[in-house]
């Protein structure tokens, strides 16, 4: 295991080497002194994981392999981010969300509770890459959202309250809650209904 950093271990973690908690991010670079991690109870830390410093996260939280959190992010209860999941700081993710494997969510994005992020989802900050022209605006991902595997979402996007983006969509609009997007630009749908097979 390896701690830098002012980190906080909640009880019963399991953390399976190697780990790394409160990696310092370039302002904390060289420096003995800076907050680390601070971490929820019951938590389980697979293999490869790196958790950069200032980062928050509540109870319940676990990862597989690989994963990635970036600095200055904040994490709820019972979150799962699977193996190679990338979070790229400044983040802000709510409770009971979870986070299939190899999925990606940029800087400056906004997930709220009960969020599904499928496999290998990605989440885009940044219009004019690479550029930068606009600054960097994560998506946001309101609460009981659902983004299908192998998804984008544009920067700046609203997934509206209990929306569903299906796999495979290029989402290049605001999804409104309770709808569906589907395709490639994203056509605006409603949803099925959950009582009737196709």
């Amino acid at each position: 295991m390896t701690y830098l950093g002012r980190n906080s271990i909640g009880e019963n973690a399991r953390l399976f080497e190697p780990v790394t908690l409160g990696f310092p991010s370039r302002d904390h670079l060289g420096e003995d002194d800076f907050p680390g991690v601070i971490l929820g109870r019951n938590a389980t830390l697979r293999p490869g994981t790196v958790i950069y410093c200032d980062v928050e996260i509540g109870d319940d939280f676990q990862t597989g392999h690989n994963v990635l959190v970036r600095e200055q992010t904040r994490i709820g209860d019972r979150v799962s981010l699977g193996t190679g999941a990338i979070c790229e700081g400044c983040c802000t993710i709510g409770s009971d969300v979870s986070v299939q494997s190899m999925a990606f969510i940029p800087t400056n994005t906004v997930i709220g509770d009960r969020v599904f992020l499928g496999p290998h989802v990605v989440l885009t900050n940044d219009r004019y890459p690479p550029t930068g022209i606009g600054g960097l605006t994560g998506p946001v991902i309101e609460d009981g959202a659902a983004i299908g595997a192998n998804a984008t979402v544009l920067p700046g996007i609203r997934v509206g309250n209990g929306a569903l983006v299906a796999a495979g969509a290029v989402v290049t609009r605001d999804v409104p809650p309770g709808m569906l997007a589907i395709g490639a630009p994203a056509r605006l749908r409603s949803k099925p209904d959950p009582g009737v097979r196709p």
